[in-house]
């Protein structure tokens, strides 16, 4: 499903990569599942919900030294980045379906091909995981630090949407997993959480690189729960 190489591509040559080369080698795979994004080569997605389903939209940008480490590894970004994402979804109880993907790759440095290699083999992951696909996006440089922002596109029943506006006076309050876990994670990081087992410091880091979206916890509560939000807002 790649895009075919046109008289703009660098692909087997010393030259830095252009947009499309990028879209063509990385990111034209990602979209071959879903029929609406047209293997990425037109303007635009065309989507076409199920019948008596709503479509739910939600965006979330993340940027280096803001929202992970300058360092940080590409898999964890790529894993972060739909994961925050998807836990919104998952608090409308909507049935993730498709992405877009935004790249602000900064101008100073030079992009090793290992770094979007290892970034577009773990969104492929993610979606295998999420059953999602990408349907579209754009790549820009920046004289800032890489910034990526990602639109979440998912479906619900008609009128069945969870929102924040149906909790009231009176409702039982639940959460799930176990709050603070990636706050620590992020200490362990940082060094400032230390004398912890090895297997505990692992674990709270993976909290921390890897959220993970309630999304069939989302969708179970349809019709159970008035209202849901996602615990990081």
């Amino acid at each position: 499903t790649a895009r075919p190489v046109t008289e703009r591509s660098t692909v087997g040559t010393n030259k830095k990569p252009g947009e499309f080369d990028l879209i063509e080698r990385y990111f034209a795979p990602l979209a071959g599942g879903e029929p609406g994004a047209m293997d990425l080569v037109d303007d635009a997605a065309v989507l076409k919900p199920d019948p008596g389903r709503q479509l739910v939209v939600t965006t979330d940008s993340l940027s280096a030294g803001v929202h992970f480490p300058a360092d940080e590894a590409a898999g964890h970004i790529a894993a972060k980045l739909i994961g925050v994402n998807l836990s919104d979804l998952a608090a409308m109880g909507a049935r993730p379906w498709a992405y877009t993907l935004a790249l602000a790759l900064p101008e100073s440095e030079d992009w090793e091909p290992g770094f979007l290699e290892a970034f577009a083999e773990e969104l492929g992951r993610q979606q295998d995981l999420h059953a999602i696909h990408l349907i579209g996006g754009d790549t820009v440089a920046t004289k800032g630090p890489l910034t990526l922002s990602l639109t979440a596109i998912g479906t619900v029943a008609e009128d069945a949407a969870l929102r924040r506006s149906g909790a009231g006076e009176g409702n039982e309050l639940y959460v799930s997993g176990s709050i603070g876990d990636a706050a620590l994670g992020l200490k362990v990081l940082k060094g400032e959480l230390t004398g912890l087992l090895p297997e505990h410091s692992d674990y709270l880091l993976a909290r921390y690189h890897r959220p993970e979206p309630r999304v069939q916890l989302g969708e179970g509560l349809i019709g159970q729960a008035t209202a849901a939000i996602d615990i990081s807002d």
